[in-house]
């Protein structure tokens, strides 16, 4: 398998060309976001006085950089789950049902899923740089962390938009050629999703000779978004393209972010105006154009006409600030040393090597290595990463080092009273050596276990098999139920080790049947 060398000097440049291509992209279409039509943009609109305009595309991936200095490689949707309550703001669509939903106990993925009229939008993929940018020419280990980051407040194309442009920018740090860049990150994703459709879509468009202007017309009638109308009265939407449904909003932004990235033809400037221009989520497409094309050239590539007016500082928007437990980056080159000091520790030292001169360089993948691919787990199973993203909404990991378990919920976690309510418990082994789990469950009173509340299964492990048990219990709810909310507990332990795998299910009572459409994908 190939790799190639990143060097100290060349990380430092593209981690900076990433960030301020990214504040460049964010400052220059925030006035017009949330707005639908075709825009006139050709440079800053603002009175910007040396300094950028604050957004949450960059806002919360300085949070999610305090939680990987603390946690490091363990960082997970959980921890990130608890950053995003202690340190984000805003309660705003996506933003605000991930928070809901685990305040009420809903843990990730569900709490991406569960009453989230948005978990298809945009909220997701804006944050992908922090991931790529810790896992630089390595997009199989960037993903991993982006999907963990997408499942707290997304699903489906949220998710998919956010792995898609993860795999991509972390691959632009050992690749520069856009198409490769792109099949690259359509290689983590699934093939029939629209955040797919809609790259293809754009890519199309521009190979048959369309203009950017018709690229957009054509893009917005095969995957209709709403995110354009937010801002707008209904009397001036404009009727060449139709409304999609509320909070579908990713495969369209993620086809305009294409869009200015081919139509610009290798040009910065051109590039994020003709994002701008297409309208919709502007400050979302423009960025993140402006942090590829910032970590393909690194920072000696961004024009000083673009560079210049917003100088190095980072603005913030909606980060809690008045609490102690985070310390955010002032400047772009103070997130740049933060990441440069964070990544050996972050990446290991299989992958970066410290013991060079002038500084540790990175191992990366390149050519067909930098796709997904197939892994060998052993002799008899391989797995790639989109057997994960297979995995949908509502099966829910817990790592307890020795063994893996994940608990399938099936559907959202509504019950009634007296109704059966499946679950699928699915147990890994971890370690080389067979076990025997014993299975305790805690349920309230007057709850049963139909299969039992106590049972016990071997988890084998011979010539280097990967051991592995799935079981399926049937809740059964009393006949009253007086709380709007019940908390479960399903107890593993393997014989003679120390190991206590606490599993929590918290499932909401809903008197009447949920609406259709609404307990199930």
């Amino acid at each position: 398998m190939k790799r190639m060398e990143l060097t100290l000097e060349q990380y430092r440049s593209k981690l900076r060309g990433c960030w301020m291509g990214k504040n460049i992209g964010g400052t220059l279409g925030a006035p017009f976001e949330a707005k639908r039509g075709l825009l006139n943009v050709h440079f800053y609109t603002q009175e910007l006085h040396g300094e950028p305009w604050p957004n949450d595309d960059l806002d919360l991936q300085l949070v999610w950089l305090n939680a990987v200095e603390k946690y490091g490689r363990a960082v997970d949707a959980n921890i990130l789950g608890e950053y995003w309550l202690s340190f984000i703001t805003p309660h705003w669509g996506e933003y605000g049902a991930g928070k809901n939903n685990m305040r009420q106990g809903i843990v990730p993925p569900l709490s991406g899923y569960v009453n989230n009229a948005f978990r298809d939008s945009n909220g997701a993929y804006i944050r992908s740089e922090i991931w790529a940018c810790l896992a630089p020419g390595r997009p199989e280990i960037a993903v991993q962390y982006a999907y963990e980051d997408a499942i707290v407040d997304h699903s489906g194309e949220g998710v998919y938009g956010e792995i898609f442009f993860a795999a991509l920018q972390s691959a632009a740090f050992a690749e520069s050629d856009m198409d490769k860049l792109i099949e690259i990150g359509l290689s983590y994703i699934p093939k029939d999703c629209d955040v797919a459709g809609a790259v293809h879509c754009a890519l199309k468009a521009y190979r048959e000779g369309l203009t950017w202007e018709e690229a957009r017309i054509r893009l917005m009638h095969e995957f209709p978004s709403s995110f354009g109308i937010l801002s707008m009265n209904k009397e001036d939407i404009p009727d060449n393209v139709p409304v999609g449904p509320m909070g579908y909003d990713a495969p369209a932004n993620v086809g305009i972010t294409i869009i200015g990235w081919v139509y610009g033809e290798g040009d910065f400037g051109e590039s994020i105006c003709i994002a701008t221009n297409c309208g919709e989520d502007t400050d979302c497409t423009a960025a993140t154009i402006g942090s590829i094309m910032g970590i393909i050239g690194g920072i000696e590539s961004i024009p000083e006409r673009w560079s210049d007016p917003i100088g190095d500082a980072i603005k913030t928007l909606c980060i809690n600030l008045g609490d102690p437990g985070t310390r955010i980056p002032a400047t772009v080159t103070e997130l740049t040393d933060r990441i440069v000091k964070l990544t050996p520790s972050f990446l290991g030292s299989s992958i970066c090597d410290v013991f060079v001169e002038k500084g540790y360089s990175i191992a990366m993948q390149e050519g067909e290595a930098l796709k997904c691919r197939q892994v060998r787990v052993n002799a008899f199973r391989e797995t790639s990463f989109l057997e994960r993203l297979a995995q949908g909404p509502f099966v829910v990991p817990f790592d307890f080092t020795i063994f893996q378990a994940e608990i399938d919920y099936g559907r959202e976690p509504y019950i009634q009273a007296s109704t059966p309510y499946k679950i699928r418990l699915r147990v890994e082994n971890r370690i080389y050596f067979q076990q025997w789990i014993h299975v305790n469950w805690y349920v309230p009173p007057g709850w049963r276990v139909e299969e039992g509340k106590k049972t016990a299964f071997s988890l084998e492990q011979y010539h280097c098999n990967i051991g592995s048990k799935e079981l399926e219990f049937t809740i059964v709810p009393s006949e009253e139920l007086l709380d709007s909310r019940y908390d479960l507990v399903i107890e593993l332990t393997s014989q003679g080790r120390p190991t206590k795998g606490l599993i929590p299910l918290t499932l909401i009572h809903t008197p009447f049947p949920a609406p259709k459409g609404v307990m199930s994908i």
